[in-house]
Formats: structure tokens, sequence, C-alpha cells
């Protein structure tokens, strides 16, 4: 089962130093897969690949050092067991034009991800988690988040 939030509410753009506070800092325990991205940090470079690979920890230091503006994008988050090999066998995640943000259930675009933060168009971040733990503190962390679940079932009776 994957477990959703939304947070569209709050002031400002997705910052991943406080994604991380909230999560109490459990993006280290995983490996990252950067997608779609478009960030004001000057050191995510993805070598001239569409993705970049990073380990929780490098991320981490990366965002702690210089915690921009992230416009767009999709941070899928791997068990630190499963190689890139692996994953890359997959359709890369995208943050624009995804319609499965916007169905439910609530699902992570990488069949091999447990974890995904999307950052979308500076108005919203998302966050997708196989642990509802981790929901539940983005939750607490993010007070004006909503369950994606109930948020899409608003956005469907609109319809």
């Amino acid at each position: 089962m994957v477990y959703g939030a939304i947070d569209n509410e709050s002031k400002g753009h997705t910052q991943m130093g406080k994604v991380f506070d909230a999560i109490k800092n459990e993006q280290i325990s995983y490996n990252w897969l950067i997608t779609d991205f478009d960030c004001l940090i000057a050191k995510i470079n993805c070598k001239g690949q569409d993705y970049c690979w990073l380990t929780g920890e490098e991320l981490t230091q990366i965002v702690r050092e210089d915690d921009n503006q992230w416009i767009w994008g999709v941070l899928s988050g791997f068990d630190k067991s499963i190689k890139l090999n692996e994953i890359l066998n997959y359709p890369l995640p995208c943050a624009d034009g995804y319609r499965g943000f916007w169905e439910n259930p609530p699902s992570i675009q990488h069949k091999l991800a447990t974890v995904e933060i999307v950052a979308w168009d500076s108005s919203a971040t998302m966050f997708f988690s196989k642990r509802k733990d981790l929901v539940a503190n983005f939750f607490k962390g993010f007070h004006l988040s909503k369950d994606i679940v109930e948020y899409n079932n608003t956005l469907n009776k609109k319809s």
C-alpha cells in the first residue's frame, strides 16, 4: 500500500531541507534517483544524463549546503540494496504530465521505489511512501498538507 500527502497551501516553494526535517532525516536510509527536475541548486550535476543518482548521505549534504528552490522534480528513494542498473530497466519518473498524482489509489511512479518526493511547479510538494510513518511525519511537519486520497476525491467531485 502507498500513502500520500500534498502540500499546496504553505507559503513558498519546495525546499528539501524542510521535507527532510519533517521525515526525521530518513532520506539517509535510501539511494535517490532524481529526474525531470528544475532547481536552483548548483551542486546537482547529472553529467549530461536524464537523471542523477545519489546516496542519501550525498543528497543530504547537497541540500544542507544549499537548500534552494525546487521548481519541478521527482526524487525517488530506493532501498540501498537495489542497484542503479536494475532501476534503469524502468521508465524514468516525471513531475509534469504524470496523471497518477491525481488518481486513487496513490502510487509511486517507479516500481522499485519506496519513497517519492515531488516538487510540482513551485506550487506543491507531494510525498508518497510505502511507509505510513513517513507520511505521518510529513503531515506533522507540513500542517497544511492534505491526504492525497482525500484531495483527489475533492478534485474528482469538481469535474
